[in-house]
Order: C-alpha cells, then sequence, then structure tokens
C-alpha cells in the first residue's frame, strides 16, 4: 500500500504551521521510516528499524480496510510513530487512547507536533481527558470558606484561573496532582450542573469537547475511553466523536481496567462528599427534618465502617455479609429517607435537584451490591485506613467488549511491548473478545542477546518463606560493586518492600555510599528524576514502577526482581476471572495466572534496556524458574536474553560493558 506525502502543513487546536520536509523521494510507509527518513533531522538518535515501516504499513493496512489488529512491539521498535503517522495520513477520524494521562499529554504536546513537521499534512488535533481533570468555574466559586491546610493550594487555583484556557490542571504545577483542592473545583458527571450552570458558556470540558468533536485525530486515555464505553452500553449520550479508527497504546491495561468499569461500586468517601454538598446547598432553606436525615445518613456510614472488618484489603463480601447486614439495610433506609426529603423541596434549587439524582443512582447501586440476586459477578469489599467500598466485579467482560468493538464501520489497532506469550495472542484475544484477530510481532531492535542478561541466583528460600527478602537483597547487592550504574529493585507485594527498607537501614554498608530511593518516600515522579540524576542510586518500587518507567544509559544497569509476579488468588479480579474459567471447565492457573504473570515479568524487565547502546542484568530471585516446569516459559518471555547462575559471568559481563562505554 502507498502513501501520497503532501507538502503541507500540519495544524493543531492553535492553527499553528509548521515547516514541512522535502518528502517529494518518499512515497511508502517503509521507505519513511527508511534511510532517508525526514525524521533523521528531527528526532536526535534516530535510526532506521525494519519493524516500525513494517508495523506502520500493517497498521494503515487496517485502518484502510477498518480491520482489526493485534500488534506486540518490543522496546524500541518506535511503535507510537509507527501508529501515528498512518493514522495522521489516513484521512480517517481517529482516537488514540494511551494507558496514563502523562502519556497522553507526551504524545500531545511532543509526538505530534514533530510528527506534524515531519509529514506536512494539514489536521486537526485534540487532547480530551476526563472532566475531574478541568477546572470547574462554578465550583471554584462555591468554596467559600476552606480548611487551612487546603488555602494555599486554592489561592493557586485561584490566580491560575485567569491565566489559562484550557483548564487542565496539568498545567498547575504548583498544586500536586493528588491535592485535596481538586475534588472541590474539578467536577462529577453526578455533580455537574450541565447547561443550568451560570459558567456554562466557559465551561472547560464543553470547549474541550467541543474541540475533540471537531478534530480528526483525538488523544484520550484508557479511563475516558472505558467511561465513554460503559455509557453508550447504558443508553448514554456518547461524548467522544464518533471514530472511524481507535488505536489503543498499552493495550494489555485493557481487559482489567474494563472489568472495573463494567462492573459496580460505591464507597464510603463518596457518600460523605455527598453529605458535604447536601449541607452546604441546603444552607438558605430552614429544614430541621432534612438536617435530621442527613445526620442519620452520616450515622449510617460510620456504622457500616465500625462493624466492617479491622483488617485492610479485600474480603468477600458473602463471608462478612452476617456482620454487615444490618448496617447496610440502615444505610440503605437513611439514603432513602434523604432522597425523599429533597424530593420533597422540589425545585428549590439545581445543586438540590443534582443531589437528590445521586442519591437515586446511589440506592441501586447499594440495592444491587447487597442483593443475593445480582447478576453473575463477585461481591467484595475493600478496607482502607479511614473508607471502605463495596465493589461487584463481572467474571467475564469479553463477551460486552466483542459487541463494543465488533463495528464494521470503525479499524481497531491494539498495540503494546507485551501482548503475546511465547508469540502465542490467545491470552490477550480472549479476554479482549478477539478470537481469530490477527496478531503481530516485531521484536526489539536492541541486540537483547548481547546487551542484557538473566541472572539466576541459586539457592534462594521459596517465595513465601519469610527470610525469602532478606536472602534476595544479600544475593543482589554484591552486583553493586560490579557496576558504576545504578539498580531498581522491584518486589511483588508493599509487604516486600517494606521488608527491603528494614533490610538497607540495618545494613547500610552494602550500598557503598549509593543513594537509597524508596516508594513512599516521595511522588513518583519525583523519585525517577533524582535517580536519573544521581546516577547510581537503588531504587525500591512495587507496582507503577513495573511498567511506563523509562531510564536510559547508565543510570540504570540491573533491575532486580524479587518473584514472579503472580497476582494473589485472593485478589476479587483474579478470584472472578478464575471463577469464569471453573466454570467454562478450563485450567485457570495454565489459561490466566501462568501468562498474565509471564506478561507482568516481561513489563518489569522491560525498564532495563531502554536505547539501543544501553546494558545491564535482570536478576530473577524466584528459585521456582529453575525449580517448576513452567518456569521456562518466563525464561523464553525474555528471549533472546541469555541467562547465569555462576556470579563470574555477571562480573565479567558488566566489566566488559562498562569498559566498552569508557573507550566509547
Amino acid at each position: 500500500m502507498q502513501f501520497e506525502i503532501h507538502d503541507q502543513a500540519m495544524k493543531g487546536n492553535a492553527r499553528q504551521r509548521a515547516e514541512p520536509c522535502n518528502l517529494a523521494a518518499v512515497k511508502t510507509l517503509t521507505e519513511f521510516f527508511g534511510d532517508q527518513s525526514p525524521l533523521k533531522d528531527l528526532l536526535p538518535g534516530f535510526t532506521p528499524r525494519a519493524g516500525q515501516g513494517w508495523m506502520a504499513e500493517a497498521v494503515a493496512e487496517a485502518i484502510e480496510n477498518r480491520d482489526k489488529l493485534v500488534v506486540e512491539a518490543g522496546t524500541g521498535t518506535g511503535k507510537t510513530f509507527a501508529y501515528l503517522i498512518p493514522a495522521l495520513m489516513s484521512g480517517r477520524k481517529t482516537i488514540i487512547s494511551t494507558g496514563t494521562k502523562a502519556l497522553q499529554d507526551q504524545l500531545y504536546h511532543r509526538d505530534l507536533p514533530l510528527v506534524g513537521k515531519a509529514i506536512g499534512r494539514p489536521v486537526t488535533t485534540a487532547l480530551l481527558k476526563g472532566r475531574a481533570n478541568y477546572l470547574c468555574r462554578q465550583r471554584l466559586d462555591q468554596v467559600t470558606d476552606p480548611a487551612s491546610a487546603l488555602l494555599e493550594d486554592l489561592n493557586e487555583v485561584r490566580e491560575w484561573r485567569y491565566r489559562t484556557t484550557s483548564g487542565d490542571k496539568a498545567e498547575l504545577i504548583e498544586v500536586p496532582e493528588d491535592s485535596p483542592i481538586w475534588p472541590f473545583v474539578t467536577s462529577t458527571a453526578e455533580n455537574c450542573l450541565g447547561q443550568k450552570c451560570p459558567e456554562y458558556s466557559k465551561c472547560h470540558v464543553v470547549k474541550a469537547r467541543k474541540a475533540a468533536q471537531e478534530a480528526d485525530l483525538v488523544i484520550v486515555n484508557h479511563h475516558l475511553l472505558l467511561a465513554d464505553l460503559a455509557m453508550k452500553e447504558e443508553g448514554f449520550v456518547e461524548f467522544l466523536p464518533g471514530a472511524e479508527a481507535i488505536i489503543l497504546d498499552e493495550a494489555h491495561q485493557i481487559p482489567d481496567l474494563a472489568v472495573q468499569f463494567f462492573g459496580v461500586s460505591l464507597g464510603s468517601r463518596e457518600l460523605e462528599r455527598l453529605i458535604d454538598e447536601a449541607r452546604a446547598a441546603t444552607l438558605p432553606y430552614s429544614q430541621p427534618e432534612l438536617n435530621r436525615r442527613i445526620d442519620a445518613l452520616q450515622t449510617a456510614i460510620r456504622n457500616l465502617r465500625a462493624d466492617a472488618p479491622r483488617q485492610e484489603g479485600r474480603h468477600e463480601l458473602n463471608e462478612v455479609m452476617t456482620e454487615l447486614r444490618e448496617p447496610l439495610d440502615y444505610l440503605s433506609h437513611t439514603i432513602r429517607d434523604v432522597q425523599t426529603a429533597l424530593a420533597d423541596l422540589g425545585d428549590a434549587s439545581i445543586e438540590l435537584e443534582k443531589i437528590h439524582d445521586q442519591l437515586v443512582g446511589i440506592a441501586e447501586r447499594l440495592t444491587i451490591l447487597t442483593s443475593d440476586e445480582s447478576w453473575d459477578g463477585l461481591r467484595w469489599l475493600e478496607i482502607h485506613p479511614r473508607s471502605l467500598r463495596l465493589n461487584l466485579t463481572p467474571l467475564d467482560v469479553s463477551a460486552k467488549l466483542k459487541r463494543l468493538i465488533d463495528n464494521a464501520f470503525q479499524s481497531w489497532i491494539f498495540t503494546s511491548a507485551t501482548l503475546a506469550v511465547g508469540g502465542d495472542f490467545s491470552h490477550f484475544g480472549s479476554r479482549m473478545g478477539l478470537a481469530g484477530v490477527a496478531g503481530l510481532t516485531f521484536p526489539s531492535p536492541f541486540s537483547l542477546d548481547q546487551n542484557g542478561l538473566i541472572y539466576l541466583p541459586e539457592d534462594l528460600p521459596q517465595p513465601s518463606d519469610p527470610s525469602h527478602t532478606d536472602a534476595m537483597l544479600e544475593a543482589v547487592t554484591p552486583l553493586l560493586d560490579f557496576t558504576s550504574g545504578g539498580m531498581f529493585c522491584l518486589f511483588t507485594s508493599h509487604r516486600a518492600l517494606n521488608n527491603a527498607k528494614k533490610w538497607f537501614k540495618s545494613n547500610k554498608s552494602v550500598l557503598g555510599g549509593r543513594t537509597l530511593l524508596a516508594q513512599g518516600d516521595a511522588p513518583r515522579d519525583d523519585l525517577l528524576r533524582r535517580f536519573r540524576q544521581i546516577g547510581d542510586a537503588v531504587l525500591l518500587g512495587t507496582g507503577s514502577f513495573w511498567e511506563g518507567v523509562d531510564v536510559r544509559g547508565p543510570a540504570l544497569s540491573i533491575v532486580a526482581i524479587d518473584k514472579l509476579p503472580f497476582a494473589s488468588p485472593a485478589d476479587p479480579l483474579m478470584m472472578a476471572r478464575l471463577e469464569y474459567l471453573r466454570r467454562q471447565g478450563a485450567n485457570g492457573f495454565m489459561e490466566h495466572q501462568l501468562p498474565l504473570a509471564a506478561l507482568s515479568l516481561k513489563q518489569g524487565a522491560g525498564r532495563l534496556l531502554r536505547d539501543h547502546t544501553d546494558y545491564g542484568v535482570v536478576v530473577l530471585c524466584d528459585p521456582r524458574i529453575t525449580g517448576k516446569r513452567y518456569g521456562r516459559m518466563f525464561l523464553e518471555c525474555l528471549e533472546p536474553m541469555p541467562s547465569t547462575s555462576a556470579l563470574n559471568e555477571v562480573s565479567s559481563f558488566l566489566a566488559a560493558h562498562e569498559r566498552k562505554g569508557a573507550v566509547a
């Protein structure tokens, strides 16, 4: 398939014109990414990668034919440009969805402008996030007597109000993303006043959605996309533009996110926030009976939290329902009492109408969550230090996803660095309802066999042994003597991470003067910035540090992983999936737990080599890799990296690369 690239300028929302490159000689996408690529003059360090051109051709063909395509693109393939350029050149209205808001911003503010200069094609683009990311001018005006702890951030927001044109809170770097002020100055679908809002004509959410409706290409994130799909499923108005092509980057996240979006949940903090809004909205009215009922609802929430299990974490609701039945019934009763009292006020104010509507929806959700006749799903309770949440998780969402994406008028492209297990896409395909859809793999162009090594320390205790974390650290810290670079220690649980922090506190000498950074001591982005800057630090992380982390160069030369990342069988998402497979007569371990852990390991190990000059060692500290028959699968997922159990081979490998780096 050939694409003519016209000598015109790309235009974004600001309608800024860019100087186009001379592309007269470039006719195909493989040529575009070849030796004469215009990206060479725009992207420092650009080198032709065959897989990038081939992937771009496959994406272009899928868009042209309105097909579905699954693509695993290894680290360094350049998958972002490989889907972005054919999307821009297709002339089709396109939605691109990313795994995080940070990647969304990067794609829109960095990658799109660069590609625009390269292809010189006029395209209107838009960035669209969920409404919680945009300043609500009306709600900001309602904050009149804030707590002293919120005052500094509130003043920053008030000043920013007059500077911003987008209202995107990511602009205001002076206020942390997780600041408690944001819920007070942003809206939700439930409390938004819509066209009745006095600030509607200036609403940032409305403006962002209008721009998205008019754009040729829209950048969203998975949370927003799935929220839209869930609303379409329930018959609500679609707010994302109807697209001819939908591209999902970091698509491996979609199945678990979809399970959450198509489930039902209700949390105590949500109820407490609504109580605060109800009290504020009823201040102008003298309603002693309504105030009494709101007080009763507050008491009902406290009673529920008091009777709930003390142990933090997740509990099957059926196992604790005997203790919770009475407080849940009382909670339901008080919700309906407040709902009735608000209805009696009629249309006193739009704020009270919205609160009444929210209570109706909450009452319906609570009925579903507490009924023994609920639809097919797993009910569970999540306990936090100062809150709790009731959840109903569907056992399987593949049929629902299949209905949503099985549209002959749209092309769907799913891409990630981790979708296949040993070249097999069936695990991802079955969870997405994509049976029979073609899957392509483009391996990393980096010399993994030359620049990477897997170290398997011997004689480590089993992962369940209480001494495992200490033994792991005793095995991996000697590697610090072999490198001038830094080390990631990735853990599969917060408990292990905390044990590691204690171990390092008692064994400071093993650091040899290096800086120790640990998740929880500072925001994630700050820790990563410091890690890159220091150059030889040791970072302890779990959860979010397993993916989406990009440290290039000698600052990271060792990634140590404590255990195979099997999700806990007690995790509700896992329990729901295993129950579904059991009912289908399938082997839950072989068909879900094992491939899911293998994909997670690929993500964690993928933190190591992020550039063609990077080198380093992945240390796998789980004896099951060599002691269990299934262990071989994990090593195969990391091929063509070789493996060794000999410490002297690790030392020689790192020394050789350090010498090579010094010469270069």
